[in-house]
């Protein structure tokens, strides 16, 4: 019997998946084309699992029983056509982490909210004193704490390039928040695709297991009507729903009814602001009543929750103005919820690498913006669609600078509000770069003002 198991990359879930392997008794290999970071690659040395890096060594691969793929390698590449051809398996890493679970999963996917929720719904059910685990795209990967321990249940970020890999992966409880063009490079450039990618995440689900949606996301709604899904469904709306399971916002509250058994929220309590968060947190709060969690707990969770940055974060109040950074808003559809959240005047910093952008989707929500900071590159798509419609448009490669214009031209109470709409790679290494040069950028004003003030005191 063949119990050789090759994983291609060796980041967080491909070394996670190695540990696991190793530790389930396999004939472990692992091959990354490119240069493997120094602390996955002492977690290979530690765990006595040999490893290529540099290269993929066909002869060392082929021979497999199973590869398991890190989500960035497409289907697509030479290497991964040729195994599939030849009968080996190619999955991802938690379809493979997934057998040797005796939780129940919480997989929680969309193209936006995807990280909040995952990150809300993990600490309600660690705040109401559940067993719980939290991976996916976020944290350690589950195959890495399965190799050490097991949760009651596991809540995962799930994108649509690891559901690629799943074949009997199936969760109790499946979020989609949302259904956006992104990604489609990976698709054929057919958005139909990457929906059928989404909605894999249900193959397997049963009578006894559930799933939650966002009622209003119209690519959301049509492709359910459209297909005979097994499992129990909840709906998520910002408005009142009659007789439907689920949660709404009605008034200054959000409601969830579950069977019988109806609860009311204040949005004053709720742990983060704007109309996008209200579906996060509906979503998260049904998936931990799902799991048990108390609304007393509930509650007492929403107190100390921490998002995680570069999601509508506040950086600092300077003279009235606060500073938002938004890096994680690559399209459009996550700035339209930004643009939204604010009933103040906002100077928005936008722009980078476009993704395809239609920018006409932002102008119901582009009445309060008094300025536009374009940050990048090239600009001109950004610019032109903006000419006429905001009275004062700058242009910029420099965060620092932008971020000075910015404050220049916000008066007290206004908003400077980082939310690109764009990919980060023209200017930064990535959207956390972005965001972390924005926060520096803020801070080295902010000194700048205090020194000033110092001097002439």
């Amino acid at each position: 019997m063949n119990t050789r198991i090759v994983i291609l990359g060796a980041g967080e879930s491909g070394t996670g998946a190695a540990l696991l392997a190793k530790a389930k008794g396999f004939d472990v290999f692992v091959s990354d084309k490119s240069q493997i970071a120094d602390k996955y690659k002492q977690q290979l040395i530690d765990g006595a699992i040999p490893y290529e890096e540099g290269t993929h060594t066909n002869g060392l691969i082929l021979n497999a029983a199973e590869i398991i793929k890190s989500p960035g390698i497409p289907f697509t590449v030479p290497l991964v056509k040729e195994a599939l051809a030849l009968g080996i398996p190619v999955i991802d890493e938690l379809e493979f982490a997934a057998r040797y679970t005796e939780g129940k999963i919480i997989a929680i996917t969309g193209t936006n909210g995807k990280t909040t929720t995952t990150l809300l719904t993990y600490h309600l059910l660690k705040e109401s004193g559940l067993s719980v685990g939290v991976g996916g795209n976020v944290g350690k990967s589950m195959a890495r704490q399965l190799a050490e321990q097991d949760f009651d249940w596991w809540v995962l970020e799930v994108s649509s390039f690891q559901i690629d890999g799943m074949l009997t992966f199936k969760p109790h409880v499946v979020v989609l928040l949302n259904i956006t063009p992104d990604h489609l490079d990976r698709y054929d450039g057919k958005i139909q695709n990457y929906i059928d990618a989404k909605f894999r995440l249900f193959q397997n689900q049963t009578a006894g297991d559930y799933y939650v949606v966002f009622k209003d996301d119209s690519i959301v709604s049509k492709t359910i009507a459209e297909r005979k899904l097994k499992a129990q469904p909840l709906t998520v709306a910002l408005s009142a729903q009659v007789n439907q399971q689920g949660a709404f916002v009605a008034g200054e509250a959000l409601f969830t009814n579950i069977e019988t058994e109806t609860e009311q929220y204040a949005l004053d309590i709720l742990p983060l602001t704007g109309k996008h968060n209200q579906i996060n947190t509906m979503a998260s709060i049904l998936s931990a009543k799902l799991a048990g969690a108390k609304t007393a707990k509930i509650k007492e969770g929403f107190r100390n929750f921490q998002n995680a940055q570069h999601r509508l974060e506040l950086i600092g109040n300077l003279h009235g103005i606060d500073f938002i950074n938004d890096s994680k808003a690559t399209n459009v559809d996550a700035v339209y919820y930004a643009l939204e959240s604010f009933h103040r005047p906002i100077v928005w910093i936008a722009g980078g690498v476009d993704k395809g952008n239609n920018y006409e989707e932002l102008e119901p929500v582009s009445s309060q913006v008094k300025a536009l900071i374009c940050l990048g590159k090239d600009n001109s798509k950004l610019k032109e669609f903006y000419d006429k419609r905001i009275s004062i448009i700058e242009e910029t490669e420099s965060m620092q600078e932008a971020v000075r214009i910015g404050y220049q031209l916000a008066k007290d109470r206004d908003v400077v509000l980082l939310s690109p709409a764009c990919a980060s790679f023209d200017l930064f290494k990535n959207y956390e770069d972005r965001g972390n040069q924005f926060r520096m950028a803020y801070r080295a004003l902010e000194r700048e003002i205090e020194l000033k003030k110092l001097s002439n005191a």
